[in-house]
């Protein structure tokens, strides 16, 4: 459960709850909340109501009035956390109420997320959203960013172009480690038939070993093989090749796993040059005001 703070009122949402305890929970939440429609497969909005006074509503001294007293009390359901803005929310919820409530950075980033898509969730909020507590200001899209090389960007100021694209990108990088977590366990192949230990290759990789000995009259079509392994590796897999015949592996699940993956890294290098060239034409623009 969510209470989240618009400039004339308080709102409920329900959330996936999961999700913000995932391990990278900080570089992937904000990417749910680039559209409406990404974001209504992660919160659902339960009850809005406009307050007259906000700091008579949740305040320190007086704790909570019986308007948003009467909203949290009819959507909370027994076990389950109150995510909220702000400590002091925190600290008067659950003293007052007895709700377990949570405050941290993935509930920051669901509420900038939340503060970015303000005029999809709340069309009759004619106050404009706070300065600041939105998606651009978002730790996960720092680090994205940064992560590509763009750690001298300012995202104060990014359009919804650049924002899509860095998701897009994002979306690319989640899927490639989704495939090489589910194909780790081929692995085992490279080592019981050609002594190789693949366990620490990236997807990229992997896949690219399992297609040459696979199907080893086939090119290669993403990526140089002679820069991806070792003199020895590649000499290995060339003559090893006609042991994987029947060694149980399925050819066409490789087929499969090597287009998917080549697939991805292809998206993700053009969302990359995409991603460099809106930057640097933002920065342009940044530099000339």
């Amino acid at each position: 459960m969510v209470m989240f703070e618009t400039p004339s009122g308080f709102a409920v949402f329900y959330a996936d709850g999961i999700s913000l305890y995932e391990p990278d929970a900080m570089q992937n939440l904000w990417g749910n909340f680039v559209t409406e429609n990404r974001a209504n497969h992660i919160v659902w909005r339960k009850d809005f109501q406009v307050f007259a006074d906000k700091a008579d509503a949740i305040n320190l001294d007086d704790g909570l009035n019986s308007q948003l007293t009467d909203m949290l009390l009819k959507w909370h359901q027994p076990g389950q956390k109150l995510a909220v803005g702000k400590p002091e929310y925190k600290t008067i919820i659950e003293a007052r109420l007895g709700i377990p409530c949570l405050f941290d950075e993935p509930v920051m980033e669901v509420m900038r997320g939340l503060n970015y898509l303000m005029h999809s969730f709340f069309p009759e909020e004619k106050s404009k959203q706070a300065e600041g507590e939105c998606l651009r200001m978002s730790r996960g899209l720092r680090m994205l960013v940064d992560r590509y090389g763009f750690d001298d960007v300012k995202l104060d100021n990014v359009n919804e172009c650049i924002i899509e694209t860095a998701c897009m990108l994002n979306d690319c990088d989640r899927c490639l480690k989704s495939i090489g977590e589910s194909w780790r366990g081929a692995s085992a192949f490279l080592e019981g038939v050609s002594s190789i230990n693949s366990q620490d290759w990236d997807t990229l990789k992997l896949a690219t070993a399992l297609k040459m000995v696979c199907f080893s009259e086939e090119k290669i079509v993403f990526g140089d093989p002679h820069e991806m392994f070792s003199a020895d590796e590649l000499s290995t897999l060339v003559a090893d090749a006609h042991k994987y015949e029947d060694c149980g592996i399925l050819k066409g699940t490789v087929g499969r796993f090597y287009n998917r993956t080549v697939f991805m890294y292809e998206s993700r290098a053009k969302g990359q040059r995409r991603l460099s060239r809106r930057l640097k034409r933002h920065m342009k623009k940044l530099n000339k005001k």
